[in-house]
């Protein structure tokens, strides 16, 4: 089963839809509890009003608190489901996830973590923090939470954590060498299909060391979001009457946290429209060394650890 660029329009997904078990997402969920990145617009709120939708309690974790309360009151009114929380944290800022998350697992439990949050920022921004923004959000970002929740995930039933990457990712092979992109030329939408390559090797090393949560990594395939219309504008305007919408985008997202069927499969692959995928296309030369990989997960431990030492004083 390989990936056809046209796979990633509406078509494609239309298409592979025919094969879908409805019954699969038919699930009642109440009693578990998700946590939501970015899930005030596009794919995570999509995936935060589905998960509401079938009595799930749903936290969402935004940064910006306005369009974040305009977002909960939205998935409160089309759900019926009171059990939303809202939580503001800037995903770019390490220091804020660490404070978060040590809050959150005093508070409350968590059976899965929907990393959704990213952000393809086309010109070589810092943070306050002094790192790059793509890495910070993307990669950093998804590496403490996860990392920080896991204890939690681990006294959960049936615990999932599923990243939303990008087949961007396909066209990468990891590099651990410039992680911050301070070499060359800064290109936007390469560093972020560096990121996303990131996010696939994060998911396929945490399978293998925590054996009892289910971990996944999706590409949505290319949907109508706010992130596409505003990172990516002369894509867009060519495109847009061929892209998903945010329900198609987020289906895979949703068949993976709730269904019985995506905990079948093997913890640690990559899925489109509820299928697993290569994570290489043919005959690309983006294999990595397993050192390589396990050096990406050294260092975004040294990097992680110095903000956690300064959030808990």
């Amino acid at each position: 089963f390989l990936i056809g660029v046209s796979d990633l329009f509406r078509s494609g997904y239309e298409s592979a839809s025919k094969n879908f078990n409805p019954d699969d997402v038919e699930v009642n969920v109440a009693g578990r509890s998700f946590l939501v990145t970015g899930a005030n617009s596009g794919i995570g709120k999509a995936t935060a009003k589905e998960v509401a939708r079938r009595g799930g309690t749903v936290h969402l974790v935004c940064r910006n608190k306005e369009r974040a309360e305009v977002a909960k009151g939205e998935i409160v009114t089309e759900t019926g489901n009171q059990n939303i929380f809202l939580h503001i944290v800037d995903m770019s800022n390490p220091t804020e996830i660490w404070k978060f998350s040590e809050k959150f697992k005093n508070e409350h439990k968590l059976n899965v973590l929907i990393n959704n949050a990213g952000c393809m920022v086309n010109n070589r921004e810092l943070t306050e923090d002094g790192l790059e923004k793509n890495f910070a959000t993307n990669t950093l970002g998804t590496y403490i939470l996860t990392t920080a929740l896991l204890p939690l995930l681990e006294e959960a039933a049936d615990a999932r954590v599923i990243t939303v990457s990008s087949g961007g990712m396909l066209v990468q092979k990891l590099n651990i060498c410039d992680l911050q992109s301070g070499n060359g030329t800064f290109d936007g939408t390469m560093v972020y299909a560096q990121n996303k390559r990131q996010q696939v090797v994060l998911t396929e090393q945490w399978a293998k060391t925590h054996r009892n949560i289910h971990f996944s990594v999706m590409h949505p395939g290319w949907a109508d979001t706010p992130a596409v219309r505003s990172s990516m504008p002369d894509f867009y305007q060519k495109m847009k009457n061929n892209l998903r919408t945010e329900a198609q985008g987020a289906d895979t997202v949703v068949w993976l946290a709730v269904s019985s069927e995506a905990t079948k499969l093997p913890s640690g692959l990559f899925f489109q429209d509820r299928q697993p995928v290569p994570t290489h296309l043919p005959l690309a030369s983006t294999h990595s060394p397993p050192e390589d990989e396990e050096k990406l997960m050294e260092v975004l431990e040294e990097i992680s650890q110095k903000f956690k030492s300064t959030s808990t004083g």
